[in-house]
């Protein structure tokens, strides 16, 4: 027996049972097996059984049934570089797919480094979780110059850390983990006011005699600055 059976073995079974959901304990019910082979043999760099390469590997209509084990405890969080170095050491030389990413291979690399440190983030780890953050922002500056519909996220930095560290703390299915954050950052976007799409020395359209400039404002109480949409009936 070999993986690539096991995945065979679980597609069959999963189409004939029909199951809305499964887990790994309907994994050891139904397929004793597979579920020995997988325990003993697919493991992450830090010796947990690797569910998530397991269901990535399943037919893409099953991927979304699995249902995953509890939500990991809140822990105290730590520092543990080692943690980080054991998943990079494996993956050294295939981190060029967070600047440059052509096929479906590297896209699929991205998926299994990124899911990897996001696992140990989600164990307290934040190293990985500073990481993770750091490689996915690579990806997320060329997605700003590639997609209109991310356009609106340039000069937004720190709400972008934001996002990603919700993405992170919620990230649950074991599906993209790169694709999970592209869609988050395509719903969250949608409010967001373009900073850098005009400049502010232009005029205001319905007001050729006041720049854009003008209409920049500074919120008293919390410092913030934003920039302020007067209508035609402002005085």
């Amino acid at each position: 027996m070999n993986f690539d059976h096991v995945i065979k073995i679980l597609n069959g079974l999963l189409a004939d049972n029909n199951s809305d959901t499964f887990n790994s304990s309907w994994i050891r019910k139904h397929a004793p097996h597979c579920y020995q082979f997988i325990y003993k043999n697919i493991r992450t760099e830090l010796g947990h059984i690797d569910w998530d390469r397991v269901t990535f590997a399943l037919d893409r209509k099953f991927q979304r049934r699995w249902v995953p084990g509890q939500k990991p405890k809140s822990r105290i969080p730590y520092e543990d570089s080692s943690e980080v170095a054991a998943v990079l050491k494996k993956y050294r030389e295939k981190l060029y797919v967070f600047i440059t990413c052509t096929n479906q291979d590297e896209r699929r690399m991205q998926d299994v480094i990124s899911i990897a440190l996001v696992r140990l983030a989600q164990y307290g780890n934040l190293s990985a979780k500073k990481e993770i953050i750091k490689l996915i922002q690579y990806a997320i500056d060329d997605w700003i110059d590639r997609y209109h519909c991310l356009s609106h996220w340039r000069g937004y930095d720190e709400e972008i850390q934001r996002r990603l560290e919700t993405c992170i703390r919620h990230y649950r299915y074991t599906g993209s983990f790169l694709n999970y954050v592209f869609l988050t950052l395509v719903y969250a976007g949608r409010s967001l006011y373009p900073l850098y799409e005009c400049s502010l020395d232009e005029p205001i359209a319905f007001d050729s005699k006041r720049n854009k400039i003008e209409n920049v404002v500074q919120d008293p109480e919390t410092n913030e600055i934003f920039l302020y949409k007067r209508t035609h009936f402002d005085p």
